[in-house]
């Protein structure tokens, strides 16, 4: 019987634990959407698979100029970028530490402000999202898409391979592509957005075509054992309503990815942070079709992940804002000692406040 404590090996990639430190937007790169010193030493302070992660999965970072949808967002698409995610890597590997990327394109959650040339945002659909985004003036309404070209589709899907390449040369042990909470890849899933009538609109395959390519993509270019997937399924994150046939739609991915035989499957459950009942999932349905290494993540707390592996139910456990207040959450969780107090309001944007200020139990006590 496993636990949440003990190796596994993801594909390509040995990790100490199945503790994994989720993805969070913190909006803290540089002009350039470039990583910084700060950054760095942000995750090497979680890195150390005794008292931090097993595994890291990085903040959403764009693919291309284009997939920016949020203020001072890293990307990977320049040789700056790659640089920036080396000092990165570099400081997370120093630790024992294992970090992969969640490469991002935002779609249609996205602002003029941020776009080239004050462009509009590209998705499926030229219907906008009813959600906000945080740009230089604060939160602000998205602004409306426009529907991309089925021409264009190749190009972004190019665009996921490039950042893969890159991903590697910038020392990352793997990716995560980002196909959850209402994004880009969502916006083609799910025919509550996706209102195309051509190869990739209408029919769950054709809806699924566009995922199916970019992670055909990505693996060809960097293994299927370093890459690693998330989704969403019942969330209704960035103004994604419901799929009319959500298992049979999610499923159907499953078994056109199973051949690549993926790192792992990363699933938020329910909504993402809120409810976990929100919507019927078998969630036991969609692991089988996989069949890879299941992550699982939304709320879990110390007992629920320790039950979850022990239980079979997942392999590896992914957890958030507790790693935000707690850069020793590992040692924390094995330990079941107090968690220190989140402070909401320095989340996004500004330096080492509420970041890299967050003492460690030895500090603490």
């Amino acid at each position: 019987m496993s636990t949440l404590f003990d190796p596994i090996r993801l594909g390509d990639i040995d990790v100490a634990t199945r503790i994994v430190m989720a993805p969070l937007t913190r909006n803290r790169a540089s002009a350039g959407q470039v990583p910084n010193a700060l950054m760095a030493q942000y995750y090497a302070q979680r890195a150390n698979p005794a008292t931090g992660a097993g595994l890291i999965v990085s903040e959403a970072t764009q693919i291309s100029p284009e997939g920016q949808g949020y203020l001072d967002t890293p990307g990977l698409f320049s040789s700056a970028q790659v640089a920036g995610w080396r000092r990165v890597t570099d400081a997370v590997h120093a630790e024992g530490g294992r970090i992969v990327v969640q490469l991002w394109h935002v779609g249609r959650i996205s602002h003029v402000s941020l776009q080239p040339g004050g462009q509009a945002p590209v998705s499926s659909t030229a219907t906008p999202a009813k959600t906000k985004t945080f740009i230089a003036e604060g939160f602000a309404d998205v602004s409306a898409p426009r529907a991309l070209r089925t021409e264009e589709i190749a190009g972004v899907v190019q665009q996921y391979r490039v950042a893969a390449e890159l991903a590697i040369e910038a020392g990352f042990d793997g990716v995560e592509v980002h196909a959850a909470n209402g994004y880009l890849i969502e916006q083609f899933l799910r025919d509550s957005i996706n209102d195309r009538t051509d190869a990739y609109g209408g029919s769950i395959e054709n809806r699924a075509r566009f995922l199916v390519e970019v992670m055909q993509a990505v693996t060809g270019a960097i293994g299927g054992g370093r890459t690693g997937l998330r989704l969403s399924p019942v969330t209704p994150a960035n103004d994604a309503g419901l799929d009319s046939h959500t298992q049979q739609l999610f499923e159907h991915v499953g078994r056109q990815l199973a051949p690549l035989k993926l790192a792992f499957v990363h699933v938020v459950e329910g909504a993402t942070g809120g409810p976990r009942d929100i919507a019927p999932f078998d969630y036991a349905a969609l692991r089988a079709a996989f069949g890879a290494p299941w992550m699982v993540n939304n709320g879990y707390t110390r007992q629920m992940a320790l039950d979850a592996v022990a239980g079979g139910t997942a392999d590896l456990v992914a957890f958030g804002r507790p790693f935000i207040s707690n850069p020793d959450l590992g040692r924390r969780l094995r330990e079941d000692a107090p968690m220190n107090e989140l402070r909401p309001a320095l989340l996004y944007g500004g330096g080492a406040e509420g970041y890299t200020d967050y003492p460690a139990l030895a500090a603490a006590g």
